[in-house]
């Protein structure tokens, strides 16, 4: 027999799930769900969901609801397409009740967290944050909570000392489509317990706003190094310097007692570092505002008056 499943979904992480019930042989993908179209570029001009772009390429029928929660005649229409289960992958809208109920099998999450830790918007960059050693992805029965349905399945994945929100991401998100096509089939033919989580347990990882890339030189070298690869590659971690928008791609953390006052610039070996509030963020890739990123030793040579300079405000410099 083959399984109708409704897919809801919208970033890169979403991809590989969708990809593999669409090339799965169990699976049939009757319609997926995503967010609206958004402008983007300096054009401004609408641009397709990562999920939408694959859907249109295989033929299946997009549904674009703005709200599920006020929307009837979309949730009738994803209702129409009758699934025996949906699968939901960092969709972005909450699911109310008369959608959680459409499907026999239920909706089934793909979630980037070892639940109940991080439940919420933003568990990667929170795990990176925390200075998580492992992270993980949990195969989810949904409910009207957020992220505290019971967990079906999980798979551990190590954090490595420089990954990134966006590299991790696309790891998770090819450990989560392997794990989901490992668990679905199971779920469907009754061969899985849900487990209830511990709600004891439960860490929460908000929505990331824009501002939270700004870095604040007061806090220790170790918090900003986690800043930094936790907001690659949104919002990016950014200082300013002689009035102009500094972005730092790259950087790590320096033991140094350097007493120098905070944000101010110190030669570190061939390059350059930036004094904390503890221990010191050695600069590894920087790029100014109008021009390419560059490591940091080739944007020393071009502005020789770095380092001794003090970052921070926009009013700075």
């Amino acid at each position: 027999m083959v399984y109708r499943v409704l897919f809801m979904g919208t970033p890169d992480f979403a991809v590989p799930s969708l990809k593999a019930l669409i090339e799965s042989d169990e699976f049939q993908v009757v319609g997926v769900a995503t967010r609206p179209d958004k402008p983007a570029g300096r054009g401004r001009k609408l641009k397709s969901s990562p999920v939408k772009a694959l859907a249109m390429e295989h033929g299946i029928p997009v549904f674009q609801p703005k709200s599920l929660r006020k929307d009837k005649d979309a949730v009738g229409a994803l209702a129409a397409t009758r699934p025996d289960v949906i699968v939901v992958a960092a969709y972005g809208l909450i699911l109310p009740p008369d959608v959680l109920s459409i499907a026999p099998h239920g909706s089934i999450n793909v979630h980037a967290s070892l639940l109940p830790r991080w439940r919420g918007a933003a568990p990667v960059a929170a795990a990176i944050l925390a200075g998580d050693r492992e992270t993980g992805v949990s195969i989810m029965l949904m409910d009207e909570g957020l992220d505290t349905g019971p967990v079906l399945a999980q798979r551990k994945v190590p954090i490595e000392r420089t990954d990134t929100t966006g590299s991790l991401t696309a790891k998770l998100a090819l450990v989560g489509a392997e794990l989901l096509m490992e668990t679905l089939p199971k779920w469907i033919a009754g061969g899985i317990v849900p487990q209830p989580q511990d709600d004891s347990l439960a860490t929460y990882a908000p929505m990331i706003r824009k501002e939270a890339g700004r870095l604040d030189w007061s806090k220790s070298a170790l918090t900003l190094e986690r800043e930094v690869r936790a907001y690659n590659p949104w919002p990016g971690s950014y200082t300013w310097w002689k009035g102009k928008l500094l972005r730092v791609h790259r950087a790590d953390v320096g033991d140094s007692t350097e007493s120098a006052v905070v944000g101010k610039v110190v030669r570190w070996y061939e390059g350059a570092a930036v004094v904390c509030g503890q221990g010191v963020l050695v600069l590894e890739e920087v790029q100014l505002e109008g021009k390419k990123p560059m490591n940091v030793r080739s944007f020393l040579n071009g502005h020789r008056d770095f380092v001794g300079s003090v970052l921070g405000e926009r009013r700075d410099g």
